[in-house]
C-alpha cells in the first residue's frame, strides 16, 4: 500500500464512504491530527465516538458513525478546504460560517484543533482543514 499524500482528505473520504455504505464504523491509520479532528467531530455531535487501537507498532483510528432517526447520516457534507497544493489560512476575523452557522469548520490553530466558532471566540486564526454540514 502506498503512502497517502493527504491523510486528512483520506480520513474524510473514508468517513463519507462509510456513511454512504451505512457502516457503523470506519477504520483508518491514526495520527495526532486525525485524532484531534475526530475529537472535534464527536464534541460537535457529528460522530457517536472514536477510539485509537494499537496493533503492534501501527496505530489505527476507529470512528463510529452516527445516523439520524430516519437512517440518514448526521453528516450531509464533508469537504476538505485546505489541501497540500493550496493551503487556506484565515485570521480570527475572517473565519467563515458554514451553512449560516448550522455547520462547522475545523481549524488547526496555534492553540490546537478547534471549530471555527471556538477560534473566533478565542480570537485566533489558522488553517481551515475542512467544513462539515
Amino acid at each position: 500500500m502506498s503512502a497517502v499524500s493527504d491523510p486528512v482528505a483520506d480520513m474524510l473520504t473514508r468517513i463519507r464512504n462509510g456513511l454512504r455504505a451505512r457502516h457503523q464504523r470506519v477504520d483508518m491509520p491514526s495520527s495526532k491530527l486525525k485524532i484531534e479532528i475526530a475529537r472535534v467531530l464527536k464534541e460537535e455531535g457529528y460522530i457517536s465516538n472514536y477510539k485509537v487501537a494499537e496493533e503492534g507498532k501501527k496505530k489505527s483510528l476507529r470512528v463510529f458513525l452516527r445516523y439520524g432517526t430516519d437512517g440518514s447520516g448526521v453528516i450531509s457534507k464533508l469537504d476538505r478546504v485546505s489541501r497540500p497544493g493550496r493551503r487556506v489560512y484565515v485570521g480570527s476575523r475572517e473565519v467563515p460560517k458554514v451553512l449560516g452557522g448550522l455547520g462547522i469548520n475545523i481549524l488547526t490553530t496555534p492553540q490546537g484543533v478547534m471549530t471555527g466558532k471556538a477560534a473566533r471566540r478565542a480570537k485566533v486564526g489558522g488553517e481551515i482543514l475542512c467544513s462539515v454540514e
